[in-house]
């Protein structure tokens, strides 16, 4: 690895920076950081403004526009994507006029090459330059298993590797995982389009405190520490306990065929669970979700191959490929669900959302008056309090309860 690849304490910006004008498009993809740059971007949005950069003001994250656009679902229970959406993003970008722009979102991380011809197009064509943050695929195996299961996926963690990893053509249960993650044709499916000059890859580096807003503002010019770094509580991963319980209520919504979809994203997704990290911290001897030996060693080596063709191919790199196949310290040896505590506490916080279910008119306003809490639930077996009901027991009082009181609606 040669030494002009890797970051350096004191960012070459005037090297990085990108011509003013250009409309920097960074896709992603998922669980790389894009969280962190969204935030700060859309935080100090008219300061940027003033600086001659535009940010996409309407949301941090234009997910309905590019999810349009690339002809992909929106997640379970939320409303569709339209056309509008994209021709909105592209509208306002437009009005910028000569001012350099800035779209993000990890959802162009799953677009085909004739939806990533249209895009480059409809941002600008040779204005437009990709910028791909990358991390370990070691370290996105947990926290995007995590995030499909927040989307109502059911598969336990150690079935869902070995159909990653073990299982050709490595499709099911998520046939967007490789599409994301499989970061040498993620890229070279975009030098494609927009040429190996017009591409930056960014490898993250997690030691590194906001290292990855201090290469944007490299990339767009600013000085040092513009972009703030701005806590999401909402983007935490989740402990063992608190995923497990999630994973096993998913399993009981899914046999309530009464329950829309709906039900599941304004409740549980932007209900129990956004309340669940953003009420709660695990403790620091709650266990985390641990990756298996031999699925860390598959992605080693997969991240190996990554880092090998990126060296290869003409783009320019900014940080360390050798990060891409670093293992971790620490694996699994048993299957994590031999080490998960009954998560009562999470569960508490759970069914606290799906509780409120009497607040919503038609689950979508505010209803006109408030309705007095729900008194704590009970164990219909034998009438004890539910902190005191373990967690599979809990899930299934849990769906039992929201099920009736949709049907009694």
């Amino acid at each position: 690895m040669t030494d002009d690849l890797a970051l350096t304490s004191a960012p070459p910006a005037d090297e990085w920076r990108l011509p003013t004008g250009t409309r920097l498009l960074h896709i992603g993809p998922h669980k790389t950081g894009t969280t962190a740059v969204q935030a700060a971007l859309f935080e100090i949005r008219d300061q940027l403004a003033e600086q001659g950069i535009y940010y996409p003001s309407y949301d941090r994250h234009p997910m309905h526009a590019v999810l349009a656009v690339t002809g992909r679902h929106s997640m379970m229970g939320d409303d569709p994507p339209k056309q509008r959406h994209w021709d909105r993003l592209i509208a306002e970008v437009d009005a910028a006029g000569d001012q350099t722009g800035v779209i993000s979102s990890e959802f162009f991380s799953e677009a085909d090459p004739e939806v990533i011809a249209r895009v480059v197009e409809d941002l600008g064509g040779e204005r437009v330059h990709v910028v791909v943050t990358l991390r370990p695929l070691v370290k996105i195996l947990p926290s995007q298993w995590q995030q499909y299961v927040q989307n109502g996926q059911r598969t336990t963690y150690e079935n869902w590797l070995h159909h990653m990893l073990r299982v050709p053509p490595y499709e099911q249960p998520n046939p967007s995982f490789w599409r994301r993650h499989r970061h040498d044709r993620l890229i070279e499916r975009w030098v494609d389009v927009v040429g190996r000059d017009r591409v930056t890859v960014v490898v993250v580096d997690d030691s590194e405190r906001d290292m990855v807003l201090r290469v944007f503002e490299s990339l767009l010019g600013l000085p040092d520490g513009t972009l703030p770094g701005v806590p999401v509580a909402t983007n935490r991963s989740l402990s063992l306990g608190e995923i497990e319980m999630l994973r096993r209520f998913n399993v009981e919504f899914r046999g309530q065929d009464e329950l829309p979809d709906n039900f599941y994203s304004r409740l549980v997704r932007y209900g129990a669970i956004q309340r669940l990290k953003e009420a709660r911290q695990p403790g620091p001897d709650e266990p985390r979700v641990t990756t298996p030996r031999w699925a860390q060693e598959q992605a080693v080596e997969i991240g190996r191959e990554i880092a090998d063709w990126v060296a290869g191919s003409g783009v320019r790199v900014i940080g360390d490929l050798e990060l891409l196949y670093q293992q971790l310290p620490a694996a699994a040896e048993e299957p994590t669900s031999a080490a998960m505590v009954d998560p009562e506490a999470a569960a508490q916080a759970l069914f606290g959302a799906i509780a409120a279910v009497p607040t919503l008119n038609g689950f979508g306003a505010p209803a006109p008056k408030p309705v007095p809490p729900v008194p704590p639930v009970k164990s219909e077996k034998a009438g004890v309090p539910v902190h005191k009901v373990r967690s599979a027991e809990l899930v299934r009082i849990l769906a039992r309860r929201a099920r009736r009181r949709l049907l009694h609606r």
